[in-house]
């Protein structure tokens, strides 16, 4: 599931991944191989434990989001609106297991976004999430220094390889 978060984060427009607590060298080469294939950037730190993470990120004025079902209905409410407001940097935080019950608080996190609110994915919660906040224009970015890109086309697949990108 982690590799999914990662792709899904980095094809709707992140900067990054953090993996708090754990580190993952199979995840570490998976994304490394990605962004040199692909394009891009995508920054991946690991093994920092999610309390410094967030309070280091807080310290510096910016915001945090966690994705839960239990939070303000991204339909339903005006919270992406208030998010992109504050034109701050942000980081998302996506639970593949159940979060400590200290996430839902304001010391932690600044808003909790439900995408619905009924148990779902964390890939299809961050999507829905950053495809909103860029207000749908992270599909159409274009990553630099790619050594494969994939044409579109009605039907098939088509890519082209760049030797030197």
């Amino acid at each position: 599931m982690t590799t999914h978060v990662a792709l899904t984060a980095r094809a709707f427009n992140a900067s990054g991944l953090v993996l708090a607590d754990v580190k993952d060298k199979k995840l570490e080469q998976t994304i490394n191989k990605l962004v040199s294939d692909w394009g891009g950037s995508f920054f991946l730190k690991m093994g920092v434990p999610w309390r410094s993470v967030i309070e280091d990120w807080k310290a510096k004025g910016r915001t945090v989001v966690q994705l839960t079902a239990y939070g303000e209905n991204i339909q339903e409410s005006n919270v992406m609106e208030r998010i992109r407001s504050l034109q701050k940097d942000i980081i998302v935080i996506v639970g593949s297991q159940k979060v400590p019950d200290e996430f839902f608080s304001r010391e932690v996190t600044d808003y909790n976004v439900a995408v619905g609110n009924q148990p779902h994915s964390e890939c299809s919660s961050l999507a829905v999430f950053l495809d909103r906040f860029f207000e749908g224009q992270a599909l159409s970015k274009t990553f630099e220094n790619a050594k494969i890109e994939i044409i579109p086309q009605k039907h098939g697949k088509r890519t082209i390889r760049h030797s030197n990108p």
